[in-house]
């Protein structure tokens, strides 16, 4: 048996490279997407009930709260979308080097900054 393998693995020890981060953040985005459509989805219906329910949809989303909710799945969007077009980059063979990962995982962030912040005066 092998002397040298490590009995416990630290995983706050280990340094993900930007690449994978922003990967793993893609599908963080995408489960956020998923899970806000419904928060969505019940404003749209709610809206669409009458005349009462558009009024208690435009108040409730006249709510701090709720408008931070719209904010996180724009912002949702907005990263979920910067990173798709990249990983198509990516399969169309655009970007594909060891040394243009870290670029493109920097553009990816840097471009969703923008929107997000952009989403954030939108809202707000």
């Amino acid at each position: 048996m092998n002397q040298k393998r490590p009995v416990d693995l630290d995983l706050s020890a280990i340094r993900l490279p930007l690449a994978a981060i922003t990967s793993i953040t893609h599908r963080i985005s995408g489960i956020t997407l998923f899970a806000g459509i419904a928060l969505l989805l019940w404003l749209l219906q709610l809206s669409l009930s009458g005349s009462e329910g558009f009024a208690q949809a435009a108040a409730l989303l006249g709510s701090p709260l709720v408008k931070f909710l719209v904010w996180v799945v724009l912002s949702a969007l907005a990263y979920h979308m910067v990173a798709g077009v990249k990983h198509l980059l990516l399969d169309m063979g655009i970007g594909e080097s060891r040394e243009a990962g870290p670029v493109g995982a920097r553009i990816t962030i840097a471009i969703s900054l923008v929107l997000i912040v952009l989403m954030g005066v939108w809202v707000w």
